[in-house]
């Protein structure tokens, strides 16, 4: 018979479909309350809101960071949803517990200039030129995740259509638009490709290294790094900035909020949301430009 950590750990990669890091993380969070629940010699199924409180005051009396705080009880919560789940609890005691405050953590954003700058400053009589090119092309043109880039697949390319089946978080697909600028370097890079010993395992990946295998993450960070670095921006620049800057952009002019999502893959529209605390100066030119009642205060001034 299974033991309740191990069948948690099934529940959390079949039934939520969580990645290995994800799993991971909760696990130890996890690890955290039973080390306390243990201590005050109370097991998990029995442990009530004022414990489980207790505990999270403990955390937070150790100098964790407020989201750090606010992952831990995240994790404490999808527990105690297993076991309401599994009918092993009726009621879920950590349903009145409460987040800690976090602070809005505003992405850092490129402007266009400073793409095309490190698109330029990109060497294309280097082996890896064309290859990195069409990275950052398929980064700020698609708005691709780091995990999303390197697994993507010459299989789940639809050229003709300009579309790309892209694998998210949870395993979730969607279909990603490609830029005509993207289309353009990424056909130049397969001219590229087509001329590496590929390694057995490796044939579908788009996105090689120069013996044949497939990009790991640290690979995509340091080609990032290395090029806002050639190209003198001062500003915290990893892959997940080309992420934010598409979205920005696609903000600033004008798309729906909806599509953004979609276009992102995120779940929730909260997390798109984030997007529109960027630009106040925008927001309030859009306001100005578009709502009626400013339109007629404006005119009666003219």
């Amino acid at each position: 018979m299974l033991s309740l950590a191990d069948d948690y750990h099934i529940y959390l990669k079949l039934e939520k479909s969580l990645s290995s890091n994800t799993i991971d993380a909760y696990e130890r969070d996890l690890q955290k309350l039973n080390n306390y629940l243990t201590d005050a010699h109370v097991t998990p199924e029995k442990a009530s809101t004022e414990i489980l409180r207790d505990f999270i005051i403990e955390i937070s009396s150790l100098g964790i960071h407020p989201r750090s705080q606010a992952r831990i009880l995240s994790s404490i919560k999808s527990f105690y949803h297993f076991l309401i789940y599994r009918n092993i609890l009726d009621n879920d005691p950590t349903e009145l517990l409460e987040s800690p405050k976090i602070g809005l953590r505003l992405p850092e954003v490129l402007s266009l200039k400073e793409i095309d700058n490190i698109i330029a400053a990109i060497d294309l009589s280097k082996p890896e030129g064309q290859r990195n090119k069409a990275i950052i092309e398929m980064l700020y043109g698609s708005g691709l995740r780091v995990s999303e880039l390197i697994n993507l697949q010459l299989s789940k390319l639809y050229i003709e259509e300009g579309y790309m089946l892209v694998e998210g978080k949870g395993s979730k697909q969607r279909l990603v638009p490609m830029s005509l600028q993207a289309l353009k370097q990424l056909a130049l890079w397969k001219v590229d490709r087509n001329l590496l010993d590929i390694k057995k395992g490796n044939e579908d990946f788009v996105f090689l290294n120069r013996r044949g295998s497939k990009l790991t993450r640290d690979m995509i960070f340091k080609i990032v790094k290395d090029l806002a670095m050639l190209t003198g921006i001062r500003k915290n620049v990893s892959p997940h900035t080309f992420r934010h800057s598409f979205a920005t952009h696609l903000l600033e002019n004008g798309a729906n909020l909806r599509a953004i999502q979609q276009l992102l893959g995120h779940e929730s529209i909260t997390t798109t949301e984030l997007y529109t605390h960027i630009d106040v100066h925008f927001l309030r030119q859009t306001v100005l430009e578009c709502h009626p009642y400013y339109n007629k205060g404006m005119k009666k001034q003219n």
